[in-house]
């Protein structure tokens, strides 16, 4: 607190520069270092900012570094969180914490044995959109809530990505890849979730990739690409949940929510921002301007937000929140093969509401 937090960031590929444009406005974080696999393309983003390209090894040694930021693949999340652990830095990662639900404990349990703190993507829900909503749940807007709807569908990632392999592998998939933003928004709303039911399927052995220099190669199918399932709240909301890589377009909303006198139109929790629609009982739809988040907000966010957390608080974006999503989503895969409800056994605290402001402030 008081002294901007010195970041190390580990995979400096097409996403890391979101985070560099965001840093750049924020005075709770100061990018110190970078590394890569690539060399060239570390020393190259080096350059561009003035800081150190490093070895992964020196990077997770520095004792300039106080937070690594981990946007490496996921397959690749455990193993740098640990190493970085085991540097005694704090670490904050792309989505999901971890490919496995024992990695990720394992990367919880490294964290508190070394005491340092440990955060996870996404922090979209830290904008004024998601926030708006909560905002206007907490208020009695809706009355009391009863159930939501969360739905994301595309034809597949293979029609615009030039190496979508991943996307089609065991740990890939439409609910692994987009729903940690849909799922962490529901849990922001809602609170956390105790029992899933599911069901999932998949029309394709195998994708053809429509673009780069690979456009027209086919890759396997491994994984379900269409799944759907009910999230059983515990203050008792459900929520049904949509991820689908098999549908060519929809007009349902990305998240609905609805109370027993009032519903609302959340926006795409993949954003920062957007309109919040409410329609109260008797009503008509309205738009609610921003009344909670944070304004201009972008990847990176929950990085600052960590940064001004004070000790011994939680910060937004924590490793228990991203731990439970990770669960909630395993356990719905499990219960549509088992055609069973499916207990969700770890719990978290619905993360603190974020009122309106520029961003996370130093102390």
């Amino acid at each position: 607190m008081g002294q901007p937090l010195r970041v190390g960031i580990v995979g400096v590929g097409a996403i890391a520069g979101q985070y560099l444009s965001t840093f750049e406005r924020l005075e709770a974080v100061r990018l110190v270092a970078v590394a890569d696999l690539d060399e060239a393309r570390a020393a190259a983003v080096a350059a561009e900012q003035g800081v150190r390209a490093l070895t992964v090894d020196e990077l997770v040694s520095d004792p300039e570094v106080d937070l690594v930021l981990n946007l490496t693949i996921p397959a690749a999340h455990a193993e740098i969180a640990l190493r970085a652990i085991a540097g005694g830095k704090a670490v904050y990662g792309e989505k999901p914490l971890a490919v496995t639900l024992e990695d990720a404990r394992a990367i919880l349990d490294a964290g508190r044995a070394a005491g340092v703190r440990v955060g996870c993507v996404p922090d979209t829900v830290l904008g004024t959109g998601v926030q708006t909503a909560r905002k206007a749940i907490d208020d009695g807007a809706i009355g009391q809530p009863v159930a939501a709807t969360a739905t994301m569908t595309t034809p597949g990632h293979e029609r615009w990505h030039p190496n979508p392999d991943f996307y089609y592998q065991p740990g890939g998939g439409p609910l692994l890849d987009m729903g940690p933003y849909y799922v962490t928004a529901l849990v922001t709303l809602l609170g956390p979730v105790e029992s899933v039911v599911g069901a999932a399927s998949h029309t394709r052995a195998t994708r053809t990739i429509g673009s780069g220099p690979r456009a027209g190669e086919t890759v396997p199918v491994d994984v379900d690409t269409h799944v759907t399932g009910v999230l059983r709240h515990v203050s008792g909301a459900l929520s049904t949940l949509v991820m689908s890589f098999d549908s060519v377009a929809t007009r349902a909303s990305n998240i609905e929510v609805h109370g027993q006198t009032g519903s609302l139109v959340v926006p795409d929790p993949n954003g920062f921002d957007g309109d919040v629609l409410l329609h109260e009982l008797g009503g008509s739809w309205g738009t609610l301007p921003p009344s909670a988040g944070y304004r201009g907000a972008g990847r990176g966010y929950g990085v600052a937000d960590l940064a001004t957390t004070a000790p011994g608080g939680t910060a937004r974006a924590d490793g228990v929140l991203a731990y439970h999503v990770l669960e909630v989503m395993t356990a719905l895969l499990a219960a549509a093969d088992s055609g069973t409800t499916v207990a969700v056994e770890s719990r978290c605290e619905r993360p603190a509401a974020v009122p309106l402001s520029d961003g996370p402030a130093l102390g």
